[in-house]
C-alpha cells in the first residue's frame, strides 16, 4: 500500500452511534466499524420479498410455538454492543428476548436475511457477509432478486449453498423449516 492510502486511511473520520442518530430525516445509513455507508430506498420487489419471507418466518414460529422475533427494516442492530457497528438488516430474527429492548437488538441476532438492491450488492455479499460471521449471528441469507438466487450462510456449520428462486431454501437454525423464494 503507498503512503498516499495509508495517510487517507489515517485520516479518516470514525462515526458513532450518535452520529447516525444525529443524520438528517430520511436519511438511511448504517454504521460498520465506524465508517458510515448511506442506504437506498428500496424498491418495490424488495418490499414484496421482505414481506413473503417474514410471513413465511412469522407463520412457521407461531405454528410452532416458538418465541423468536421476526423483525423487519428499519429496525436497529448493534451488533458488536458497541458504539462503532449499528446496522439495519431486512430481516432479523432474534430468539434470545434478553438482546430486545426499544432502541434495538443489542448483540447478533439468530438469523439475518439481506434483499441484495443495486446499491447494496457489496455490502450484503462481502462486507456483511464478514461482519455478521464475526459477530455471532448463526445464520445470513442473501436473497438476490436479479440473479434470482438464495445464497445461505450457516454459520454454525461453516458451510454456504446456493438455491435458485423456485427452490425451497432450508433454513438451520429451525428444523423443518424451508422456504422457496419466487
Amino acid at each position: 500500500m503507498d503512503a498516499l492510502k495509508i495517510e487517507e486511511l489515517e485520516n479518516e473520520e470514525i462515526y458513532t452511534t450518535d452520529d447516525i442518530y444525529a443524520l438528517p430525516e430520511g436519511r438511511r445509513a448504517e454504521l460498520i466499524d465506524g465508517r458510515i455507508y448511506d442506504m437506498a430506498p428500496p424498491n418495490w420487489t424488495h418490499q414484496k420479498t421482505l414481506n413473503f419471507l417474514s410471513y413465511e418466518i412469522n407463520n412457521y414460529i407461531r405454528g410452532n410455538n416458538g418465541t423468536c422475533q421476526v423483525l423487519p427494516a428499519p429496525f436497529a442492530v448493534f451488533l458488536n454492543k458497541d458504539q462503532a457497528n449499528y446496522v439495519e438488516p431486512d430481516i432479523s430474527v432474534i430468539c434470545d428476548a434478553d438482546k430486545l429492548d426499544e432502541k434495538g437488538c443489542h448483540g447478533a441476532p439468530d438469523w439475518v436475511i439481506e434483499i441484495v438492491s443495486p446499491s447494496s450488492r457489496r455490502m450484503d455479499y462481502y462486507i456483511k457477509l464478514f461482519k455478521y460471521r464475526s459477530a455471532g449471528v448463526r445464520e445470513y441469507w442473501i436473497v438476490d432478486p436479479v440473479k434470482q438466487r438464495v445464497t445461505v450462510h450457516n454459520f454454525e456449520k461453516e458451510d454456504g449453498e446456493e438455491y435458485a428462486f423456485g427452490e425451497e431454501a432450508p433454513v438451520g437454525i429451525f428444523e423443518g423449516l424451508a422456504i422457496k423464494v419466487q
